[in-house]
């Protein structure tokens, strides 16, 4: 469950959309920044931003609806953007769309015109962050949300989309259009998705960090963002794990115990073994090799029973699993378990049998 910002992060349906950077500024950015008008007005240098695009998104300011927000959002800040934008480029993931989206495409259910079935109060379809959904506003798809326009009149923000683990996090999108006709006075855009050349990012951020120092434009790299966001579930889990160290450290030396003990009350049955000709060795290996498979079974059964308990995040859209660490876990239980179990089989047989045989 563990979440890598960097993994994948140059992909489309990754969590970064397989942009470079993301930026906000404090004021609008009010020219085209794809033009070369637009470039020019700022004092951008055409030739430096060649291989460069911007999808732009205008913004009304609302509550942080993150993961970084304790409490729980009423109105989310809206972004507006055109859609078209995001699904040329097949941008991010979607875990899911609303029933009645009727759309392949999950951008293009932010283009459905407003519905308000049995009221008066105009329904926007808007597109959000699957975990800010979930945990932050507590809702689910088809979920409405009330705000109000610049006018004064009530309006809902439905639910219709939600896309996995990504850069849009705390925010709701909704289109541009839609978002014009509730806020016109917001002119300009206000935070980017910008996508770059690779190895280009980092002259690119000081080159647009100078030329839109006047608006006090924020650039982050785009992984870093996502990281931040991810960095709460990874905390958690990380301690979660270190828990799940000392229960396996504390396991591992009850497996002894057990082993230890079983040895102990069957000493006058090995004494006998030994009697007959069996070499103690061999008894040895005969403990070991019982155990070891009690060991091996019980290790399967509880990789199986953690195989159930992840399979809805193993089966969700951009599940990355660490094959390579799992298996480090595993081996490390089964070799610290086999440990254990050694030691206790060489303390029991240690020593004389031949009281164990008199006692009989």
């Amino acid at each position: 469950n563990k979440l890598d910002a960097d993994r994948d992060a140059t992909k489309r349906d990754s969590g970064t959309g397989g942009f470079a950077l993301w930026a906000e500024s404090s004021l609008p950015v009010i020219q085209d920044l794809d033009t070369r008008k637009g470039q020019e007005f700022y004092g951008l240098d055409p030739k430096k931003l060649a291989g460069v695009s911007f999808v732009p998104f205008k913004v009304r300011d609302g509550d942080d609806a993150s993961c970084l927000n304790l409490n729980r959002a009423q109105r989310p800040r809206l972004l507006g953007v055109k859609p078209e934008r995001l699904a040329r480029r097949g941008a991010f993931t979607f875990t899911g769309l609303a029933k009645d989206a009727g759309v392949t495409n999950g951008w293009d259910a932010i283009r459905a015109k407003p519905s308000a079935p049995g009221s008066e109060v105009p329904v926007i379809p808007a597109i959000a962050d699957a975990n800010s959904i979930q945990w932050a506003l507590q809702m689910q798809l088809g979920d409405t949300l009330d705000y109000v326009d610049e006018r004064g009149r009530p309006f809902k923000v439905r639910l219709v989309g939600a896309v996995a683990n990504s850069v849009l996090q705390g925010s709701l999108v909704i289109d541009e259009a839609e978002f014009v006709r509730r806020f016109p006075s917001e002119s300009g855009s206000r935070a980017f998705l910008i996508d770059a050349p690779a190895g280009s990012a980092a002259p690119l951020s000081a080159d647009l960090t100078r030329a839109l120092q006047d608006t006090g434009l924020d650039i982050t790299s785009a992984p870093k963002r996502l990281a931040m966001f991810n960095a709460v579930q990874n905390t958690y889990l990380d301690t979660f794990q270190m828990l799940g160290g000392l229960g396996l450290l504390l396991g591992s030396v009850g497996l002894g115990v057990v082993v230890l003990r079983n040895v102990f009350e069957r000493r006058g049955e090995l004494a006998v073994m030994q009697a007959v000709g069996f070499e103690r060795s061999a008894l040895q290996r005969f403990v070991l090799v019982e155990h070891a498979a009690l060991l091996v079974l019980g290790l399967g059964v509880g990789t199986l029973a953690a195989g159930v308990a992840v399979l809805p995040a193993l089966m969700s859209p951009g599940a990355q699993v660490p094959w390579a660490s799992l298996a480090v876990t595993l081996l490390a239980v089964l070799l610290n378990g086999g440990l254990w179990t050694w030691l206790a089989t060489r303390r029991a047989l240690g020593g004389s049998l031949v009281g164990s045989l008199r006692a009989l």
